[in-house]
């Protein structure tokens, strides 16, 4: 393998990775959104699956601990790139947003984008 070739599968591991957390914090969700409709559905006590639907919660939030753990991770990989002097290497989800200029007095940011502050 060649340089570009190693820095690619890194890069594509690492967007893998990302997209993994992302699908699994998101499959969790349902889970605990379908324990609250199963004791609505069967007319169960709140009180039922209480400690069950907790711990699925407890995942969440590991899972979400993780996700930000793997988040600084590609910003330390990126800054590991800079820092050696690789250029630039486009991987995985090519179509993003396009970035928009933040808003000046008086004007609105356009609806339904995130920006920095």
């Amino acid at each position: 393998m060649n340089q570009a070739e190693v820095i690619a599968s890194v890069a594509g591991d690492l967007n893998a990775t990302e997209q993994s957390l992302d699908a699994t914090i998101a499959q969790a969700s349902t889970l605990i959104q379908s324990m609250i409709g199963a004791r609505t559905a069967l007319s169960l006590s709140p009180i039922s699956g209480a400690m069950s639907q907790s711990k699925a919660m407890e995942a969440i939030a590991a899972l979400a601990t993780a996700r930000e753990a793997i988040v600084a991770c590609h910003e330390e990989l990126a800054k590991d790139h800079r820092r050696l002097g690789y250029g630039a290497y486009a991987v995985g989800i090519l179509n993003k947003p396009k970035e928009v200029k933040a808003p000046t007095t008086n004007e609105v940011a356009p609806a339904a984008r995130l920006r920095a502050v």
